[in-house]
């Protein structure tokens, strides 16, 4: 059974160049160094003080801060409240991960939920409990569909200058810079997100709440080229309406991005000189009750003075002594056992593959889609420039790219559902483990079986459709003058001919001329 994952492993380790272009291009620069920030972030448990307010930040409205979670809103009708930090943030880029959870009797929910960060703290307000004429960015997860076009619940990401008003009736897609539709209410897990700025470039991805797996990310949706206030709030806020739903928010964690190459500040660096003192203070007077403590104990219990074994007595020894046996126990595994870890190491390695290519599948859809909607625009601005014939052409070569376009989204939707269909054989193999070497066998073989199919789909498609502008051609080299034509070269041959002919005539009457003299 060990010996079958050795083609598998080869066959993802062929397979890999040819679908992760994009991922290779990303990989090319080095990662961000990544700090945990944890006067911007919160996490349960003995999340609240003792006064009900949670260290580094604030809540506002109808938030409730608890021991394991800060429930923004209850199921209540025309609710608001919202949490944001303290502090302004000090750091360019940063990368955040929250968990949250919405849940609700009704099949349909309101409002919904938004993760904020801005220039200015938005306590209170109409957009998801927040201020409006935000300046910054608002992921947006929306529950109720006011526009009626059946797209919600779904993703949202709205930036703003500070002078626009949020477009409530049409969901935010009016002001959209990007969006997807994903369901995030009643699920059985909690939902994590993670949003991360780097590089003027935004980045959203989502955990369905399927999965108790944290790194189990979809890509949602991604924006370029975007320009945030360089310090700024961090935000949650939700709001019910005429519906309500329970939104929770489990933890809120930040971490700061800073580029390769670039010494991060230290801590002591970020502190203020008053804090400093404050805190130094606090630690003489705890080191001084601690040394009281100390010598307190000495003076009652001077038999057990240097003996820290005696505190437990034989009981602490014998405790040890089984704990140390139980280690030896753990470090040496049976055959079987070594064979069982390796095939379920082989199909997580197996799993986490598929799952990177499924996200890079996700991707290049959404850039297919882009670029249609690119050329679908041009030919409605542009159709009617052009006259004649001329425009005629045109228009069939722009038919032509949304045709090839769409056959590569065909395509790409294809090769994910081949994906998905490899995943489900991964779960069902995961689960009959102890079914038998025969079916092992099987799904090792059904999982193989799946993995060509999406690695020669993939070869197709890179052969076949690659887009005609990241084509190279040679350019095309002017037309040689013509200087002689066909009818030229025949008057050409004929006058030699009749030259030639005239020149030998003339040759045979000077010889017969010479013949007579003779």
């Amino acid at each position: 059974m060990v010996a079958l994952l050795a083609p598998l492993v080869l066959l993802l380790a062929l397979g890999r160049p040819a679908i992760s272009g994009a991922q290779a291009t990303e990989g090319a620069a080095a990662a961000p160094h990544r700090r945990f920030e944890y006067k911007y972030s919160f996490k349960g448990p003995h999340l609240v003080q003792a006064d009900g307010t949670v260290p580094f930040w604030v809540h506002t409205g109808n938030a409730i801060p608890s021991a394991d979670q800060i429930r923004i809103t209850t199921s209540l009708k025309s609710q608001k409240g919202s949490v944001w930090t303290k502090t302004k943030s000090i750091f360019q880029y940063w990368d955040v991960e929250v968990t949250f959870r919405v849940t609700g009797r009704g099949r349909i929910g309101a409002d919904g939920l938004a993760i904020w960060f801005t220039e200015e703290q938005g306590l209170e307000g109409p957009v998801f409990g927040a201020a409006d004429k935000w300046n910054g960015v608002g992921i947006f997860f929306d529950s109720f569909d006011n526009d009626a076009k059946k797209n919600n619940p779904g993703v949202v990401v709205v930036g703003n200058n500070g002078k626009l008003l949020y477009d409530h009736q049409n969901d935010g897609s009016t002001q959209a810079l990007a969006s997807c539709q994903r369901d995030f209410r009643n699920k059985p897990y909690p939902v994590r997100v993670k949003i991360t700025y780097y590089q003027k470039t935004l980045t959203v991805l989502i955990n369905n709440g399927f999965t108790p797996d944290k790194e189990d990310y979809e890509f949602c949706a991604k924006v370029e080229d975007m320009v945030l206030p360089s310090q700024g709030y961090f935000g949650v806020s939700a709001a019910t309406g005429g519906l309500a739903d329970d939104h929770d928010v489990l933890s809120f964690l930040t971490f700061q991005l800073t580029e390769p190459g670039k010494e991060a500040p230290t801590p002591d660096a970020e502190i203020p000189q008053k804090d400093k003192e404050k805190y130094q203070e606090e630690f003489e007077h705890f080191q001084q009750e601690l040394d009281k403590k100390k010598e307190e104990f000495q003076r009652e219990h001077p038999d057990v003075q240097g003996q820290p074994g005696n505190y437990y007595g034989g009981a602490w020894i014998e405790n040890k002594m089984n704990d140390w046996k139980c280690a030896a126990d753990d470090v040496f595994e049976t055959v079987s056992d070594r064979e069982l870890r390796q095939i379920f190491e082989g199909q997580n390695r197996i799993h986490l593959e598929i799952k990177q290519l499924n996200r890079q599948l996700d991707m290049i859809l959404d850039e297919q889609r882009k670029y249609v909607s690119a050329v679908t625009e041009e030919i409605a601005k542009r159709g009617a420039g052009f006259p004649g014939q001329q425009g005629q052409v045109f228009q069939q070569e722009i038919e032509t790219v949304v045709k090839t376009q769409e056959e590569v989204i065909r395509q790409v939707k294809e090769i994910r559902n081949s994906v998905t269909d490899a995943l489900r054989s991964i779960s069902g193999a995961q689960h009959a483990g102890s079914a038998g070497v025969y079916e092992t066998t099987q799904h090792f073989n059904d999982i193989k079986e799946h993995l060509h199919v999406v690695k020669r789909d993939i070869e197709h498609l890179v052969q076949r459709n690659t887009p005609s502008s990241e084509k190279q051609k040679c350019p095309e080299l002017p037309p040689f003058p013509s200087c002689l034509s066909t009818m030229h070269f025949f008057i050409f041959v004929a006058v030699q001919t009749v030259l030639f002919i005239g020149y030998v005539m003339y040759r045979s009457q000077q010889e017969a001329a010479a013949k007579k003299f003779f």
